[in-house]
């Protein structure tokens, strides 16, 4: 069996256990804490939120990620690798009820990857300049054997608290081998700019309804304020100030839909003091006012409640 013939035999394996472990729409946690499995059977409206670390597998059909305008589109050939803490507007681009979309999620603590990179004895360059926290590698035989692995877990409950460990840290080489993988290092490494750049977005993603003081921020993490907006918007397309507008403005949407807040309230739950203010950045990134946009997105979602 060649290399693509492998891959596509293990894309339909793939395929297969997550429709037995997600057989609806919708995402589904497992009984590994860090594995999720989403079943989509039609297009989806964007969706945003803050995504961890975290690889994204796809299986079947086809899904775009933008963060600041920049698309990255993922499917069966290729996946989706996310470095540190990035606000994520997603939409599954390729379903159907005849060929669901069906994808992996797996979440990762940068402290295995400096592990692995310790113990596989291999010289690593730590660039000083931090990479984009997003990016597209080509899925290998390799990747998918070991994700197989982790999905046939689920069958086997008892074996999980064992054995998940070490398949996942298995997965996490087969990414760090692959041709992006190198970007990963520098975020675990103390020291590096990525891992300064993580740091403060960690930092922004806890207090994002409190002011943001660049100058403090940047020095606690012992980087000047002019690199850190250069390293800030390597990492994240934007800069920080914008970064903490962009999780504001989702967590404040999110707010709205979810817990039927008025756009004042929510506005000042994320750290809005003027609602004017509020309004007027909120129709710049959503294209129209506060309570419309809701109103709409609650339409869209009652039209597709299983999406």
């Amino acid at each position: 069996m060649n290399e693509k013939q492998s891959k596509e035999h293990a894309l339909q394996q793939l395929a297969q256990m997550i429709l037995r472990h997600a057989p609806r729409s919708g995402t589904h946690q497992t009984a590994v804490p860090s594995l999720s499995l989403m079943h989509a059977e039609e297009l989806s409206e964007p969706l945003e939120s803050v995504y961890k670390p975290s690889i994204c597998v796809v299986a079947q059909g086809a899904k775009m990620a933008t963060l600041a305008g920049e698309s990255y589109r993922y499917d069966p050939s290729s996946f989706l690798i996310i470095s540190v803490e990035l606000p994520i507007n997603s939409r599954i681009i390729q379903a159907s009820p005849e060929v669901p979309f069906l994808s992996l999620k797996l979440s990762f603590d940068n402290d295995a990857i400096l592990e692995i990179v310790k113990e596989s004895n291999r010289p690593v360059a730590v660039s000083s300049k931090a990479g984009r926290g997003i990016t597209v590698n080509r899925t290998s035989p390799a990747l998918l054997d070991a994700i197989l692995r982790l999905m046939r877990l689920l069958s086997t409950p008892e074996d999980i608290p064992v054995l998940a460990p070490l398949v996942i840290r298995e997965i996490l080489y087969r990414v760090l081998e692959g041709d992006q993988g190198a970007l990963l290092h520098p975020f675990a490494i103390v020291g590096s700019h990525a891992h300064s750049i993580a740091q403060a977005i960690r930092h922004i993603n806890k207090q994002y309804n409190q002011p943001l003081v660049i100058e403090q921020l940047a020095n606690d993490v012992n980087l000047s304020a002019s690199a850190f907006h250069k390293h800030f918007k390597r990492v994240t397309a934007m800069s920080p100030l914008q970064y903490q507008k962009t999780v504001r403005l989702q967590e404040a949407r999110l707010l709205m839909l979810k817990e039927t807040l008025p756009a004042s309230e929510a506005a000042f739950r994320v750290g809005y003091e003027s609602p004017s203010q509020f309004s007027r950045e909120y129709a710049r990134m959503y294209g129209r006012p506060p309570m419309l946009d809701i109103r709409e997105l609650r339409e869209s979602v009652d039209a597709h409640p299983s999406s």
